[in-house]
């Protein structure tokens, strides 16, 4: 029983236009009814009104005694006629706590003569299965003089409406919960719970359908006996398994009235009966496509059929409940996208950093071995250049299931990405002898020649192996040393397995300055220069070019030439150009928060970047981690890089380009130019190759192909910038040849970002 919620209403103006003249008609009509029924003279045809009004309507004297009540208030308070609640009190209606608060409410009202209008109130009538919420409002009485001598009662039955209230603050709450994402049990029982409310002895369950659409698994039972939904916990579909597994195999509503005499029950009454269950009704959850994804189901311990309004209260649970199981399902979809390669379904790079620690934390509590095997396919790139990409997937997919088949339930199979593979191996105890014959197993799995149309295609792998803890302690450290053991496999000549041999270094591979430049990239040995790019016609600084350097503790400043190449043949180029993006990126922003005008910052990407298939994201995470508008981002690509695979080149830059990102070729005219890559290509500017410029204006062929190139360049809208630019007379050339930008130590050499600033004011920017 809750507590009456009055509003106190201090003088009529506070009251509404129609509140005002019902409350004046009902006082002028009851002081008449008073009046007629204390002179003991029946008005008939007024007594015949008020016993037909549909609300409460009571007159009550100064001890709070009925004098007069209509007929639904007699009937809804356990009396045949009107003419029995006279001379009775609320003590003798209800209990003595809600007797009590009405007692004092009214003889307050008496006391003050103030009015009391719309108090929320929720009582248990006699009879009724559960509470009513009333809108009840209490005028004092007067009589010919003035004098209070008692008071009306009008009452107003709210409860349907409250219950419509609730329902419509229970689906904003649970549209809200699914909005914000909150796990799939807690939406579920929220819902079940906000059906149960609106009806009186129904229990409701959520049951979900399994991936293969076999099994009916718990999703939210509140209120039904743990014991019940334990039993049906996994229950099997079909055509004759009681009410639920009926719904969900005919992907129909199946209703039930008696569980005992049904004989879709007939194999599950001896489980229904001690729970006192009668019937049940059943209605399948789907989605849009009619595709079954669960049931919902009400029990009642009656025997009856539903009626039309639980009928309704269902359809709305199921719809709720479909969008929040699609919107889970969605979601799973999209991590399980996140985490795994879509060509192979194997997990990915972002599932291996989340799982290998887990797994080595594992292993050390455990005092248990783990190995790695860095895997790498041998001459890959002869398939997808002899038999085309098409048929390199497919090996690719094909090598995926041989690794998947070849390991244990606990290892693990991962893409790095492109041809390269790593498994992880938990050994069963700290001296597993076996794992040597299953890498030896792995390897001959994937060296089977595999059948093709065009032909059988043979396959090998030089495989680099890694063991915790012996070879590294850490995630990093292990994948390290596979891949410098996977390097070396390749100098032996492929098609070979080698451990780690943390004493001495792999053959034919500098490993000391493979480690070196690991440490570089990691250790804050890297550094950035900017050379200006500037506008032809006015020398003004257009954009930057970031040029990453390398201070080697011992050696001083390394020359590019000395360790990119380095970084190209050992992989490390992907992180190294990953910090270059991401330092140019937070550079540009600090100049702009300094006051500096904006300028484009163009950054190199290689083509071992370019490939991967995250590189979109990585850009997208450096511009929003550092605060960096995307069209202050110019990335650069060499022609060879983008013609390697046409296709998703152009997927990759239509994804760039949607982020808003600048693009550029780069040295064009170093070697083989293909002039359809400026037609076919999404770019925004052309740079020409430093050995172009530099024979210019001397050499005619030189100026030749300049001059056509600036003229194809602007027939395609592209600008044209012009590097290694170093003497007045190239710069005169260029600018009668109307090429808009160039760079080169005519104008700067690289300097640190410190000097920027500087230049920029002596250009007059």
């Amino acid at each position: 029983m809750h507590e009456p919620s009055a509003r106190r209403w201090e003088s009529a103006e506070a009251l509404t236009a129609e509140t005002r003249r019902f409350v004046a008609a009902t006082e002028a009509m009851m002081a008449s009814t008073a009046h007629h029924l204390s002179e003991g003279v029946e008005n008939l045809r007024l007594k015949a009104i008020l016993h037909e009004l549909p609300d409460f309507l009571y007159v009550k004297d100064r001890d709070s005694r009925f004098v007069f009540a209509n007929a639904v208030t007699a009937s809804n308070l356990g009396f045949r006629s009107a003419d029995e609640i006279i001379g009775k009190r609320d003590f003798d209606l209800f209990d003595f706590e809600v007797a009590r608060r009405h007692f004092d409410i009214e003889q307050q009202i008496m006391a003050t003569g103030q009015t009391r209008i719309d108090m929320e109130e929720t009582v248990v009538l006699p009879g009724s299965p559960r509470p009513v919420c009333r809108l009840t409002s209490k005028i004092p009485l007067r009589d010919d003089r003035g004098e209070i001598v008692g008071l009306i009662g009008v009452s107003r039955d709210i409860t349907e409406r409250k219950l419509q209230e609730d329902l419509h603050r229970g689906q904003a709450k649970l549209l809200e919960m699914i909005a914000r994402n909150e796990p799939l049990p807690m939406i579920l029982e929220a819902l079940v719970l906000m059906i149960e409310a609106q009806l009186s002895g129904i229990d409701g369950s959520v049951l979900l359908l399994d991936s293969e659409g076999t099994r009916l698994y718990h999703g939210a039972a509140p209120n039904l006996p743990g014991g019940y939904s334990r039993l049906i916990d996994g229950i099997t579909i079909g055509p004759k398994v009681g009410s639920c597994g009926t719904a969900a195999w005919r992907g129909q509503t199946v209703i039930v009235e008696d569980v005992m005499s049904d004989p879709l029950w007939e194999d599950f009454r001896a489980l229904i009966a001690p729970f006192g269950f009668r019937s049940c009704w059943s209605t399948p959850i789907a989605t849009s496509e009619n595709n079954v994804l669960g049931t919902f189901a009400l029990y009642s311990r009656e025997v009856r059929r539903p009626t039309e309004h639980e009928m309704k209260l269902v359809a709305l649970a199921t719809h709720i409940a479909g969008i929040a199981i699609e919107r889970k399902r969605v979601d799973d979809r999209i991590h399980f996208m996140a985490h795994h390669d879509d060509l192979t379904g194997l997990p990915n790079r972002a599932f291996l950093k989340e799982r290998l620690a887990s797994i080595l934390d594992q292993a050390r509590r455990n005092n248990r071995k783990v190995t790695v095997a860095y895997i790498d396919l041998d001459n890959f790139k002869d398939v997808n250049d002899g038999r085309g990409h098409a048929a390199g997937d497919e090996v690719l997919k094909e090598i995926a299931t041989r690794m998947a088949n070849s390991v244990r339930a606990s290892d693990m199979v991962v893409r790095l990405g492109g041809d390269e593979f790593l498994v992880v191996l938990v050994h069963q105890s700290s001296h597993d002898a076996g794992i040597a014959r299953r890498l030896r197993e792995l390897q001959k799995a994937i060296n089977r020649p595999m059948r093709a149309v065009s032909g059988d295609i043979a396959i090998t792998s030089s495989i680099g192996v890694a063991a915790f803890p012996v070879d590294g302690a850490t995630a990093e450290e292990l994948l390290a040393n596979a891949d410098r053991a996977m390097y070396r496999a390749k100098q032996l000549g492929r098609n070979t397995l080698q451990h780690h041999d943390g004493a001495g270094a792999p053959v034919g591979m500098p490993l000391g300055e493979q480690e070196e430049l690991h440490q570089a990239i990691t250790g804050d040995q890297l550094f950035l220069e900017y050379q200006p790019q500037v506008d032809v016609a006015t020398g003004r600084i257009t954009g930057i070019e970031a040029l990453v350097r390398w201070n080697h503790p011992a050696k001083g400043r390394v020359p590019p030439v000395n360790f990119i190449p380095l970084a190209e043949e050992t992989g490390l180029i992907v992180p190294l150009g990953l910090w270059v993006l991401n330092e140019a990126c937070r550079q540009a922003r600090n100049w702009q928060d300094i006051g500096l005008t904006p300028l484009t910052i163009a950054v190199n990407v290689s083509a071992k970047q370019f490939a991967d298939p995250d590189f979109a994201s990585h850009v997208a995470e450096a511009l929003e981690r550092h605060g960096l508008q995307s069209h202050w981002l110019e990335l650069e690509v060499t022609e060879s890089v983008v013609m390697q695979d046409a296709e998703r080149a152009l997927a990759m830059m239509a994804s760039l380009r949607a982020l808003g990102v600048r693009l550029s070729i780069d040295d064009f005219g170093s070697g083989y130019s293909s002039l359809a890559a400026l037609k076919t290509f999404p770019f925004d500017r052309l740079k020409m190759d430093r050995s172009l410029v530099e024979a210019l204006p001397g050499d005619k062929t030189a100026v030749a192909i300049v001059s056509a190139v600036i003229s194809l360049a602007q027939t395609l809208k592209l600008s044209v910038l012009a590097e290694g630019v170093e003497t007045d007379a190239q710069m005169d050339f260029l600018r009668h040849a109307r090429c808009e930008e160039a760079q080169g130590y005519r104008f700067s050499k690289p300097v640190s970002p410190e000097e920027i600033p500087a230049l920029l004011q002596a250009r007059d920017l």
